[in-house]
This record gives structure tokens, C-alpha cells and sequence, in this order.
């Protein structure tokens, strides 16, 4: 085998994921296998506009997997398994974002480009105007992750070639990551990497939750380059992870604890001071697997006490996911890394269950690859 393949090696119990020199991959400072053979990606500069000279006072952001919203403007293809979103589902994935009216949206399971625009056309007739977008095209012919904003896009650094062996047999990363830098203002730039990791579907090819993993840690390679390279940039990770917060796969994106490189994960609650994000109709639980994660020299900026989830009861109407939103404060200035971060109110247990509702309206069952 050439010495640029380095194959990842299952341990005898075919569950214990073991590095290339022999180390076991530990849940705080996990060994990142080596990436496979990529074209160097760089970054394309985007629109013309330029940022305003000064940063708005607050900036919000929201992340929101909108469960399959594919063939939105046109059928599927004649003998495709796809299925249009339904409109009423459309409908309300509108209706729930002109009440939260993000600056800045990242997206997963988004369709085609066509997709994209009818969603950003539906929600400039609503008042909300996200005039600058990016979608990225993966190895999932289907489902995306795209962004809209209503800053400028500076430059763009879509990374879709990274690949990893697992038994012997090579994988693409299947949504690639999303990687675009915003002008807030003339002064003030944010870095978002959105990501969309395999889902917990069984696959023949190979075992999800590794697969899952593999796709974490070269995220993590990729995170850790930017760092690397400018280690106060003000960086922003949002995305579907298909994992809760104690797996290894989440613990690898966040990085070692304590570290200058380390990731902190922006506590959003509901109204109730609930956590989760996503309801599995099949196994009828509720679990946390959508994440904003912020760099050190974003986190002080971040106001996560203003920091939510929906509480709408019309969230089953539009995804199996409810939106994550966040507040940040522009202000690169050396004082601001003074201030102390606000503690949400009324904190829940991580992850915690959500409190049963009678009127809530049934969760309908899921097609979504999740």
C-alpha cells in the first residue's frame, strides 16, 4: 500500500477505533487520521458588494436541518426514490423563519440550488431579505449545506475532496463542508464552517457510526487549519453532527479541552429550558444533534443568554429539527475580551427530555436521511 494511504484499523471487537502509530483515539484528545490525497482548496473571492463601514450592534444566526426540502420548483425525476417537500411543510419552514428573522442562515438538507433561491425568494416577499447565499455540492446528489445572509460574502472555501479508508475501502465525506467568510462591516469578518455529518442510518458498506466519526475528524483537520493559521479569527461552527455531545465524534470537532484551539458549545434553550433538537420518530426519542460551536476569540461576542431554540408548536409542521439561534456582538476591540459571558437563565440538565404536551400536534413520521 502506498505510504500516503493509511488505512483506519478496527480492533478485534470490530468497535474500538485505534490511530495509525497504535494510540486509542481518547474521548478528550482523540489521535485525527491522516487525510487521503486532496487538491488544495482556496479561497474564491464572491460578490462585488462591499461591507457596510459600520458592524450593526447585534447580528443573529440560525442553524435548521429542514428535513428533505428537495424538489421545491420541479418533480423528482421518473423513478426517483425523492420526494418533493410537501407545501405545507414549505409553508411553515417560511412561517417559523420570518418569525425568528436570522441575519445569517445555515442550512442542511437543502436541495438544489433552485431549491435554495425559491426558499430565499419566499422569504424576501415575507420582509426577510437574505440576498447573498452559497450552497455546496457533496457527494449526496440530494442533500446540501447552504447558507444565506443578508452580509456580503467575502470568500469561499467549500472543501468536497476529503475522503478517508475504513476496511479498506475509501469514502467521501458525503455533504462536504461549507466554508465562507461574511463582511459584517468594513472592520468586522466572521468565518462559518457549516457541516451535515452521515446520518444513523445502517449503510451495507460500512458501519455509520464509524463512518460518522471519520467525517468529524477530518472537520476537525479542516478547523484546524483555519485556527492554525489565524488563531483569533472569529469562527463560527454550526451543522447537523447526528451525534450527541458525549460521543467521540462531537468531542473531536470541539478539540482538547482547554486547549487554544478548543470549540465551546453555545447553550441555546427553549422557552421551557429544554435542549434538544431533533425527535426520532422510530425509536420516539428526543436527543440534542444540531450544534453552534464558537472559537475562543468569537465566544466573548457571543450573547448566549439571548441564545434560543424555537418553542413554537409548529415545529413538527415544518422538520423532525428545530432551529438553533444565536446573538452575536461585532466588536473585534481588545476590551471586549474582558467581559464575562451571561449565564442563561433558569439552566436545564444537558439534553435534558422535553416536558409532554397534550396540545402539541402530532409528530408525523420521518422520511429524512437525517
Amino acid at each position: 500500500m502506498p505510504r500516503r494511504f493509511f488505512p483506519l484499523l478496527l480492533a478485534a471487537a470490530g468497535t474500538l477505533l485505534i490511530s495509525p502509530v497504535g494510540r486509542t483515539w481518547g474521548e478528550e484528545s482523540p489521535a485525527l487520521p491522516p487525510r487521503l490525497p486532496e487538491t488544495d482548496a482556496k479561497a474564491t473571492p464572491a460578490e462585488n458588494s462591499s461591507p457596510t463601514p459600520e458592524a450593526p450592534s447585534d447580528i443573529r444566526f440560525t442553524t435548521w436541518n429542514l428535513k428533505n426540502f428537495l424538489y421545491t420548483t420541479t418533480p423528482p425525476p421518473e423513478g426517483s426514490s425523492e420526494h418533493s417537500k410537501p407545501q405545507k411543510e414549505q409553508e411553515a419552514v417560511i412561517a417559523i423563519l420570518l418569525k425568528i428573522r436570522p441575519d445569517i442562515l445555515g442550512l442542511c438538507e437543502m436541495g438544489s440550488t433552485a431549491d435554495l433561491a425559491n426558499l430565499q425568494s419566499r422569504l424576501k416577499a415575507g420582509g426577510l431579505d437574505l440576498p447573498h447565499s452559497e450552497h455546496v455540492q457533496g457527494d449526496d446528489p440530494s442533500r446540501h449545506v447552504a447558507l444565506l445572509s443578508r452580509f456580503p460574502i467575502l470568500s469561499r472555501q467549500p472543501v468536497t475532496d476529503q475522503r478517508y479508508l475504513l476496511d479498506n475501502n475509501e469514502f467521501p465525506v458525503q455533504r462536504g463542508f461549507l466554508d465562507v467568510t461574511v463582511g459584517i462591516s468594513s472592520a468586522y469578518q466572521l468565518r462559518l464552517v457549516g457541516a451535515h455529518l452521515k446520518s444513523r442510518r445502517d449503510t451495507p458498506e460500512a458501519d455509520q457510526a464509524l463512518m460518522r466519526r471519520n467525517e468529524a475528524h477530518l472537520l476537525r483537520q479542516h478547523l484546524d487549519s483555519i485556527l492554525t493559521a489565524a488563531p483569533t479569527i472569529n469562527l463560527l461552527i454550526y451543522g447537523d453532527f447526528n451525534d450527541t455531545r458525549d460521543q467521540p465524534g462531537i468531542k473531536a470537532v470541539k478539540g482538547l479541552r482547554g486547549g487554544t484551539a478548543a470549540l465551546t458549545e453555545i447553550a441555546a434553550q427553549d422557552d421551557s429550558g429544554e435542549r434538544w433538537t431533533y425527535y426520532y420518530p422510530e425509536a420516539d426519542t428526543y436527543s440534542r444533534i444540531d450544534f453552534l460551536l464558537a472559537s475562543a476569540a468569537l465566544l466573548p461576542e457571543v450573547r448566549e443568554a439571548q441564545s434560543f431554540l424555537h418553542s413554537g408548536k409548529d415545529w413538527s409542521k415544518a422538520s423532525d429539527h428545530r432551529p438553533v439561534t444565536t446573538v452575536i456582538h461585532p466588536d473585534d476591540t481588545p476590551a471586549r475580551q474582558t467581559r464575562p459571558r451571561k449565564k442563561p437563565k433558569n439552566p436545564a440538565p444537558p439534553d435534558s427530555p422535553p416536558t409532554p404536551d397534550p396540545d402539541a400536534p402530532p409528530v408525523p413520521d420521518s422520511e429524512s436521511s437525517n
